[in-house]
This record gives structure tokens, C-alpha cells and sequence, in this order.
């Protein structure tokens, strides 16, 4: 605005006047000049600076606080910004939040995999993105790509039986010992049986049992109880398994298997008074075949050991039977 006043100012005053004003301008630049080594400049001078070369030929020859170098280089700054705004308005369209976030799931839930298969996957999903996009919004892991803990045991547990004994009292509290194999990759209960004295021999007899020889699982995970013995150990090498020992005193390490022993424990034999051996035998049957068929798990999916279909509601009313003496129930839909 100032600068508009004395160009209009010029226009009206005499050419003494000018000649005197400059020369006294000109002195208080140089006093300037000599005690400021860099003055500062605001948006607004070197807008001026750019714009005065176009009306003026000679603009460089009175310039004394920035150098030509200096105007040229605001110009070529102001060349950038213009383009840059200009291509905002006409360049590519912006990638969804939702596209973005769902690149940046898959990068880090597949650590292996890379921009073009994320591309392939995105374009059954129905999304057209180019290779560069899906590169540009990955997730980049700070370490070599590895796939987490949770994959590598879920890979490994179709090879992977538990066993492990846990006792039951009586109503005459006699104490009976109950033996479970579990596969850990469904949490299905391959084998459950009940005896008063447990041996060596029973062991083995049950192991034999639970696994014929096409289904013998490559690891058998159990803890250090000298119930088992050598004939045990004989017969599950035999088998083609390898037996793997948990540490004294830490059934933390078979998890699965004391997951269900407190499953049994809760939802059965905590709400039953035991008889005898052939009671405990025929609950237990029941809910083996309860927990394997009907019984709904976090971790697979809130499904059963042996999955069960979605049952839509056109299939018909639900109904519930009983499981364990009415302890539990299955609800599936039948036909009108």
C-alpha cells in the first residue's frame, strides 16, 4: 500500500523534487545498508520484486538491499508454488480413508507380502489402485519381514497332540484319574477315559487307542508324571511321534490341554456329584461328545471343534437340545 502511495505521489511532484528525494533516500539506504547486513523482507516485498521486472527494463541497476540472483530465485519459488496449486486442482484423485486403511492392515498382517500382491488382492476386492498408491501407504516394518508367533504356532498345531491326567472324588471320595488326548489345532478331544488305578500299561493302552497309525500326530506334548514309564514311551516312538516334555512344575506350557481340563471342570463336573466309575464314564462320554460337536470356541471362530453351518433364519423355528443331562443345549433350526 505504501508503495502504491508514492508511485502516485511521484506523478504529482516536480522533477527538483524527485532528483532530491531520491538522493535522500538513497543516503538513508546506505546508512542501512552499512549497519543491517541482512534486512528482512516480508511476502509482500518480493511480490513487488517479481511483478517490477515486467514493468520496468532497468530494475536491476538500482537495487542495493538483494541481489538479482536473489529476485530471480523468488520468482522461480513463486513458479513451484503456482504449479503446485495448480496441480492439486487437476491431478489425480485422492485415495479413500478406507482403501488406505485396508493397504495398511494387509502390509501388516502378511509381513511377506509386497505392493503387487497387495494390488492383486485389492483388485478382487474391487478396488483399482495402481502398484505406486499401494507402495506409497504400506507399512514398512523396521526389521526383516517374519511372520508373527501367532502364525507359526497355528501352522504347527495340526501336529501337535496333548495329553494329561487330572482326578475326580467320589461320593464315597474314592479318587479316579482321568486321561485326555487333545488335537490342538481344533481343540477336539480324541480320547478321554476313566480308571481307578492308573498304570504304565493303561497309559500306553489309551495312547494306542487314541491314535491309530494314519492319524499319529509328529509331536505329543505332555508333562513329567512317572505314570507313563518306558512302555509308554516305547509305544509312542514306535507310533512315529516325538514326545516333548514340559518343565517341572509348569502346566502353563500345555495350555490347551489345561484349558479343557478346566472347561471339564466348570461347565460338567463342578454341577454333578460322581457315583462311580461307570458314572463318570458316561457323563464324561457325553460331554466329550458335547464339546466336540456342539461346544463353540473363541479361537476358532465361535465354532465348534467340527464346524457347524450357519443356519439361516428361512431354514425354519430353533430348537435346542439337550446336551450332558440338560446342562447344555445345541440350537439348530428344523422345518416347520
Amino acid at each position: 500500500m505504501r508503495t502504491l502511495f508514492a508511485l502516485l505521489r511521484a506523478l504529482l511532484t516536480s522533477r527538483a523534487t524527485l532528483i532530491a528525494e531520491n538522493l535522500a533516500l538513497r543516503q538513508q539506504i546506505s546508512v542501512l545498508q552499512r549497519s543491517v547486513r541482512r534486512p528482512r523482507l516480508c511476502r509482500h516485498d518480493r511480490i513487488f520484486w517479481v511483478w517490477l521486472p515486467r514493468l520496468w527494463k532497468d530494475w536491476s541497476s538500482l537495487l542495493v538491499i538483494v541481489q538479482p540472483e536473489t529476485v530471480i530465485k523468488w520468482h522461480r519459488q513463486g513458479f513451484r508454488l503456482y504449479w503446485r496449486w495448480k496441480s492439486q486442482r487437476i491431478g489425480r484423485p485422492k485415495v479413500d480413508a478406507e482403501v488406505r486403511a485396508l493397504i495398511r492392515r494387509m502390509s501388516q498382517q502378511n509381513a511377506t507380502w509386497g505392493a503387487p500382491r497387495i494390488q492383486s488382492e485389492l483388485r478382487l476386492l474391487g478396488y483399482d489402485v495402481a502398484e505406486s498408491t499401494v507402495a506409497r501407504y504400506m507399512v514398512r516394518p523396521p526389521k526383516p519381514p517374519s511372520q508373527t508367533w501367532r502364525a507359526f504356532l497355528k501352522n504347527h498345531a495340526s501336529e501337535i497332540a496333548a495329553t494329561d491326567f487330572f482326578t475326580v472324588p467320589t461320593i464315597t471320595f474314592h479318587i479316579l484319574f482321568c486321561f485326555i488326548v487333545l488335537r490342538d489345532d481344533r481343540r477336539r478331544l480324541v480320547h478321554l477315559n476313566v480308571t481307578p488305578h492308573p498304570s504304565s500299561l493303561w497309559a500306553t493302552q489309551q495312547i494306542t487307542e487314541a491314535f491309530p497309525y494314519d492319524r499319529t500326530p509328529k509331536y505329543l506334548l505332555r508333562d513329567r508324571d512317572g505314570i507313563y514309564g518306558e512302555r509308554f514311551l516305547q509305544r509312542v516312538r514306535s507310533m512315529g511321534s516325538k514326545q516333548v516334555l514340559i518343565a517341572p512344575r509348569s502346566p502353563w506350557q500345555n495350555p490347551y490341554a489345561e484349558r479343557v481340563i478346566g472347561s471339564i471342570r466348570r461347565e460338567c463336573l463342578d454341577h454333578v456329584i460322581v457315583l462311580n466309575e461307570d458314572h463318570l464314564d458316561r457323563i464324561l462320554t457325553e460331554y466329550v461328545r458335547y464339546h466336540n460337536e456342539s461346544r463353540t470356541h473363541l479361537s476358532l471362530d465361535r465354532n465348534s471343534p467340527q464346524p457347524r453351518e450357519v443356519e439361516p433364519p428361512g431354514k425354519g423355528k430353533v430348537v435346542a437340545i439337550p446336551h450332558v443331562g440338560g446342562l447344555h443345549h445345541r440350537y439348530t433350526r428344523v422345518a416347520a
